[in-house]
């Protein structure tokens, strides 16, 4: 809500053109008295040609200080102006300032003491004895000069109220605008930090498990150690080749589409890969048919975390994968591994994998679960909707 009180900062030009225009309105008044004045008595007087003028400025200079004061100012010039015509424009225009205020009890006010103060000019000035039967013209000038003043004074107010509104307007707009702007950056941060976990982390984590059992691992062959120590280096090269995939993507034009992600398909050669670098695996594939683009991603990228979680944290343990699904139901997923038989130092945790599958999960619309079993090992769960469509046999990882 737009506060009434608030007025924009006026500049000395500003200020200056206003007191010009009454003065230029009080002008022409004063000089008609004074030409009433001599005609009625041959000399105006000296308070007509001093003293008028001098309470006329003071009321000009007054007016310096109306936005500050608008209510004592306005009372104050106005009941002035009964002694001086040279003040009618100073008092008109403070009634205009008090008007742009748009309170009917402070406008009422100063309309009130404008009359008075016009009808108590008469005696002021011997010019108006002739006058003297006509009182109600000078009130009814005095009431219509005062409603064109409130008039033009209620006009600028409420442009000024419309301009504040416009203004906050704007300035609210480019405020959400600065928020959504942040909130895509920190999105797209994310983003690029998840891909960035799921295409790193497996991989560096087979390499260091790998790089563990050279460690612990006093009583190997020479041919297992080569075995180990070829896995170490088609890891590493692997890892690099897929990090400079990802930063292809995000430094690619926005008009060029993506290649293509792993899906449910490529399980089987995520599988192999785990095995081939010590981790025994053993997959059940029970999923009839191929299901949605986005349903196979998902399901990747959990059997992913989840491998690399069991290669860092359950070395040499036996991991089962378990996949069953169909169209019109559920992708169900488990992952579960036993306790570790070699106990490395462990690995520095990051808590991003699961709490990124648990993003993934959640925009999928499935559910998310993990736990600890009895024996010293970790089960991972997860349950993926399946829209009914239209179903594509698919051969079955072994």
């Amino acid at each position: 809500m737009v506060n009434k009180d608030v007025v924009p900062r006026l500049g000395a030009w500003q200020h200056s053109w206003r007191l010009l225009v009454a003065a230029a309105v009080s002008v022409p008044i004063w000089l008609v008295t004074v030409a009433l004045a001599r005609k009625e008595s041959g000399d105006p007087g000296s308070w007509i040609l001093v003293g008028d003028p001098l309470v006329g400025l003071g009321c000009l200079a007054a007016l310096r200080w109306r936005r500050r004061w608008p209510l004592t100012v306005a009372l104050t010039v106005t009941i002035a102006s009964a002694m001086s015509a040279l003040a009618t424009g100073a008092a008109l225009l403070a009634l205009c300032s008090v008007a742009t205020r748009r309170r009917p009890v402070e406008i009422g006010a100063v309309v009130v003491a404008y009359v008075a103060a016009s009808h108590l000019a008469g005696g002021v000035y011997p010019t108006q004895d002739a006058a003297e039967g006509l009182w109600w013209v000078t009130v009814v000038v005095s009431v219509l000069t005062a409603g064109i003043a409130v008039a033009a004074g209620m006009a600028v107010g409420a442009r000024r109220v419309e301009v504040l509104s416009l203004r906050e307007r704007a300035e609210s707009a480019e405020r959400e605008q600065h928020a959504r702007a942040a909130q895509v950056r920190a999105l797209e941060r994310n983003r690029i930090a998840r891909e960035m976990h799921d295409v790193l982390a497996h991989r560096i984590s087979l390499v260091a498990m790998q790089a563990g059992v050279l460690d612990h691992r006093a009583d190997l062959s020479a041919d297992e150690s080569r075995v180990l120590v070829r896995g170490i280096a088609e890891g590493s090269h692997q890892a690099l080749e897929e990090l400079r995939e990802v930063l292809g993507v995000l430094r690619a034009d926005p008009g060029h589409p993506e290649p293509p992600q792993p899906s449910l398909d490529r399980i089987p050669d995520l599988v192999a890969d785990t095995r081939a670098s010590g981790l025994d695996v053993r997959l059940t594939n029970a999923v009839a048919a191929t299901p949605p683009d986005g349903v196979g991603r998902t399901c990747y990228r959990i059997v992913q975390e989840a491998l690399t979680n069991a290669a860092k944290h359950a070395p040499g343990a036996v991991v089962w994968v378990t996949l069953r699904g169909t169209a019109g139901g559920t992708l169900d997923i488990g992952v579960c591994n036993g306790p570790a038989p070699l106990r490395p130092a462990p690995p520095p945790a990051s808590g991003f994998g699961l709490l990124g599958l648990g993003e993934r999960v959640t925009v999928a619309g499935g559910e998310l679960g993990h736990r600890p079993t009895p024996d010293g090992g970790y089960v991972l769960t997860a349950r993926l909707p399946w829209p009914d469509g239209p179903a594509h046999r698919h051969e079955r990882g072994v």
